[in-house]
C-alpha cells in the first residue's frame, strides 16, 4: 500500500512539474502586435482620407486596403492572445497625418521595421515558447507586410514620377490572414492560408 501511495505521489509531482508555463514573451509580443496593427489600421484610414482629398485616388484605395488588412492582423493577434487567457490593452492611436507622399514614406518605414525587426523577433520567441498559433499569426502578418512594402514603394515612385495612373485601381484581401493582392492578379487560393479567392474582400 505504501508503495502504491509513493508511486501516486511521484506521478502528481511529475504532472505538476510538467504544468504549462505561460509563454510570457509571446503574450507580451501579442499585446504589442495587436496595438501596432490596430494603430496602423486607424492611421492608414486617415491617410486614405488625405489622399482622397488631394485627388490621389489610387493611393487612397491602397491605404484603405492596407487599413483593412492591418485590422485583420490585429484581430488574429487578439484571438491568439485571448486563447492564452489574456485581454488586450485599449488602443488609442495618436498621430498627425502629413501630405500624401510623406504618409506613404511613413507607411513604408513602419512596414519595413515590422518585416526586418519586429516580426522576426516575435516569431523566434513564439517558436521558443512553442506557441504555434502565435507563430502562424505573426507569419501571416509579416508576409503580408512584405507585399505592402512593394505597393508603397511603387506608389512613392508613381507620385514622384507623376505616373499614378499606372498604379492598381483595386485590391483583393484575404479575410482570414490579410494577404493582399492587386485585384488584377489574384491567385485561385490565398498563397498564405489557402482561402478560396471567392471569399476575398475587394476594395476599389
Amino acid at each position: 500500500m505504501k508503495k502504491v501511495i509513493f508511486c501516486l505521489t511521484l506521478c502528481v509531482v511529475a504532472l505538476w512539474g510538467c504544468k504549462q508555463v505561460d509563454p510570457v514573451k509571446t503574450i507580451e509580443n501579442l499585446h504589442a502586435a495587436y496595438i501596432g496593427e490596430s494603430t496602423a489600421s486607424a492611421k492608414y484610414a486617415s491617410f486614405a482620407k488625405v489622399a482622397m482629398e488631394a485627388g490621389n485616388n489610387a493611393v487612397a484605395v491602397l491605404f484603405l486596403t492596407a487599413s483593412k488588412s492591418e485590422a485583420i492582423h490585429a484581430a488574429n493577434h487578439l484571438k491568439v492572445l485571448e486563447g492564452l487567457g489574456h485581454k488586450a490593452d485599449q488602443v488609442n492611436p495618436e498621430y498627425t497625418p502629413g501630405d500624401v507622399l510623406s504618409n506613404l514614406r511613413a507607411a513604408l518605414e513602419g512596414e519595413s521595421y515590422e518585416v526586418a525587426t519586429m516580426y522576426p523577433e516575435f516569431i523566434a520567441a513564439a517558436k521558443t515558447e512553442k506557441v504555434k498559433k502565435a507563430v502562424k499569426s505573426f507569419n501571416w502578418a509579416m508576409d503580408t507586410e512584405k507585399k505592402h512594402m512593394v505597393f508603397y514603394e511603387n506608389a512613392i515612385k508613381a507620385l514622384t514620377d507623376n505616373t499614378e495612373a499606372a498604379l492598381p485601381t483595386g485590391y483583393a484581401i484575404c479575410p482570414i490572414c490579410g494577404n493582399t493582392y492587386d485585384a488584377a492578379a489574384v491567385d485561385d487560393k490565398c498563397a498564405f492560408c489557402q482561402t478560396p479567392k471567392k471569399e476575398f474582400v475587394i476594395i476599389q
